[in-house]
């Protein structure tokens, strides 16, 4: 049996990564729409090599029909016309922020928690994780199953086309004109402060207590999806990278636990390709992960400052498994369970 799936935000980066991971993954259905704004209606978008989608407009789409939903269109537009995809009988899968802190929403991360799949039907939704929460927890989980994760501190080292097409724009233009000397227009940027050549440690708004609010969804969803007891500290930081999320983290475990033991456990764990050399390019930065799926693994070595501390590099392209790829892996564990 093949299902009608609609795509909504078929034109931003996650959308059309969304269009292409259908294709690729084979995935069972006999019809796909696209939609998005209005002012997008009428656009061709390739769904694989051989076929093309005409955008439709989200809010005169009528959903009645449509089995799934794979919806990534920004947290005010999935507020608006999420809870009328449920009410036509639609399971939306959400990649917005909307609605991933809500107690009758399961936040899934499928290698990490798919049993949690089992509560959309308190509402009909299911929620994709923020990126950088993504690729980290799928890092910790055989970590916490073998030595039980008590504290967490990340850096994060976050590509632009987490901020959208725009913000892919930015990085771009602000580089060509460095090097002819245009001057940086701040008034059009996406940006806090120049992204090219630079680093920003602020995605997000700041928050009360000093910490952005892409540092609270990494503590917040790790609690959610892995354990509420780990303890996570994080700093998010914007880098001058087109697409791949960096990640150096910390953990500090109750158990024993070595680096033989780890890169063990993490080699047998799904979604996760260990990389970890200790010699020149024995390693994956940004620029290699960058259209695969796996969160890679590098630079697994002990912390000798902590008790039972181990430090990690993780690496993933954040528009595939930070975004698409994770949400068409829950629609395929959906189905699975659904039998």
């Amino acid at each position: 049996m093949g299902y009608k799936v609609a795509v909504v935000g078929a034109t931003g980066n996650v959308g059309r990564a969304l269009l292409d991971m259908i294709a690729e993954r084979e995935f069972p259905a006999d019809e796909v729409i696209a939609l998005a704004s209005s002012r997008s209606v009428g656009t061709e978008i390739s769904l694989g090599e051989d076929d093309v989608l005409k955008t439709q407009d989200l809010a005169k789409f009528d959903f009645k029909g449509v089995d799934i939903v794979l919806s990534s269109p920004g947290a005010s537009v999935s507020m608006e016309h999420t809870p009328r995809a449920t009410a036509a009988g639609a399971i939306v899968i959400d990649n917005t922020s909307a609605f991933r802190m809500d107690p009758d929403v399961p936040l899934v991360v499928p290698e990490v928690n798919p049993e949690a799949i089992a509560g959309h039907t308190r509402k009909g939704i299911i929620a994709n994780p923020n990126c950088s929460t993504i690729q980290m927890v799928v890092a910790l989980k055989p970590l916490h199953d073998l030595a039980t994760i008590k504290r967490v501190v990340v850096s994060t080292y976050q590509s632009v086309s987490g901020g959208g097409k725009e913000a892919m724009d930015e990085l771009f233009n602000q580089t060509r004109g460095i090097f002819v000397n245009d001057p940086i227009e701040k008034h059009k940027s996406k940006f806090t402060k120049q992204i090219a050549f630079n680093v920003i440690p602020h995605i997000d708004t700041f928050m009360d207590d000093g910490a952005t609010k892409e540092e609270w969804k990494m503590m917040v969803e790790t609690k959610k999806i892995l354990d509420p007891a780990i303890r996570v500290h994080a700093t998010c930081v914007r880098a001058p990278v087109f697409i791949g999320h960096a990640e150096a983290v910390n953990i500090e475990c109750e158990n024993d636990i070595d680096e033989k033991a780890a890169r063990k456990a993490l080699k047998a764990a799904p979604g996760i390709t260990v990389v970890d050399h200790r010699q020149d390019e024995g390693y994956v930065t940004p620029a290699e992960c960058a259209g695969e799926d796996p969160v890679f693994v590098s630079r697994i070595r002990t912390d000798p400052t902590v008790e039972n501390g181990l430090s990690l590099w993780i690496v993933a392209d954040n528009l595939r498994k930070g975004a698409a790829l994770n949400t068409i892996q829950i629609a395929e564990e959906l189905i699975r369970q659904r039998g």
